[in-house]
């Protein structure tokens, strides 16, 4: 598999990540071995988790399959904190919890460091430079590697990497921000994107295939077995089966069948070759499902295919996200 470089840093990743976030909730210990080989198979290094996907038990599980089943050395472990249980205070920022929180993420993957470390959320609580300074006290103590954020508005991702930035050798540059980016949902191209490329910070898009959408699964009904089919995840798939998103899969599949290919593949292919994406992050319920998605790396979309995706997704951004001079 392809390697890109996170951002503009030197730590190279493969171009396509492995997602955990159901694993030690809908995916057990065999059928995430099943997955971390096939990926490790394929050529895949980038694995995300967080230490909130399954209260833990993702980043257990993932310790468990490291070492023993896919030597840590050919992986990248990139893992979260600031995202906590607490219907009054959904993220906790401050320097105490993170890094309480890394210790613990730390151990629970049975490793000494991770290679990538993620601010889940912004925390409109917590001043930004001390939610940054634990950022900088991981890298500084050799537990983090690389840092990142995730969920960060436009406005909130570019203070955060200014601030990095303005005392190079003293603070962690940014490496990348992760937020969902597919053909269905397109709003990180308003602020999110052109910051992060002018700044230097890669995008590692969540979602990809819009939660499932994009695969084409839903365009005759909801699959039994399916996010949609399940009580707790139907609300997350709900708002991309309305009729702009019909369009769009519809346009996806006529691409899929003219390419003799999947629509699964042109979704991801899409989002993977999109300016200032470095790995898309695709979650997978099995090994079959993932390794039919991994299979998107002999695939390149010609350019007639891209634009008649890209005007058929295309979202609509006025002033002053385009030129005002053209407005």
């Amino acid at each position: 598999m392809e390697q890109r470089h996170l951002g503009r840093t030197g730590l190279r990743v493969s171009r396509i990540g492995l997602g955990t976030l159901t694993w030690g909730r809908d995916t057990d210990e065999h059928d995430a071995a099943e997955q971390l080989k096939a990926f490790w198979d394929a050529g895949g290094t980038l694995v995300d988790t967080a230490d909130v996907y399954g209260a833990g038990e993702a980043e257990y599980l993932l310790g468990r399959l490291t070492g023993t089943l896919v030597p840590r050395q050919d992986l990248v472990i990139a893992t979260k904190a600031g995202s906590v249980p607490d219907p009054y205070r959904r993220v906790d920022g401050s320097r105490g919890h993170l890094l309480a929180a890394l210790d613990a993420s730390l151990e629970r993957l049975g490793t000494d460091y991770v290679d990538l470390w993620q601010i889940h959320a912004f925390d409109p609580v917590t001043p930004l430079d001390e939610t940054l300074q634990a950022l900088d006290l991981a890298v500084s103590s050799g537990r983090v590697r690389y840092a990142g954020v995730s969920n960060f508005s436009g406005w909130q991702m570019a203070k955060a990497a200014t601030w990095q930035l303005a005392a190079p050798g003293l603070r962690t540059r940014l490496a990348c921000t992760q937020m969902e980016y597919s053909l269905l949902q397109r709003g990180v191209e308003r602020e999110v994107l052109p910051a992060a490329l002018d700044l230097g910070v890669g995008l590692l898009p969540s979602s990809p295939l819009g939660r499932g959408v994009l695969t084409g699964k839903y365009r005759t009904g909801t699959p039994s077995g399916s996010r949609g089919a399940s009580e707790q995840l139907a609300p997350f798939v709900e708002p991309y089966l309305d009729d702009p998103a019909r369009r769009i899969v519809d346009a996806v599949s006529t691409a899929a069948d003219g390419l003799a290919t999947t629509a699964l593949n042109v979704a991801l292919a899409w989002v993977r070759d999109r300016p200032g994406v470095v790995a898309p992050v695709i979650g997978a319920r099995n090994a079959r499902q993932l390794t039919e998605a991994l299979s998107v790396e002999t695939l390149s979309l010609p350019d007639e295919i891209c634009r008649a995706l890209d005007d058929v997704s295309a979202p609509v951004h006025r002033y002053p996200d385009q030129d005002w001079s053209t407005l």
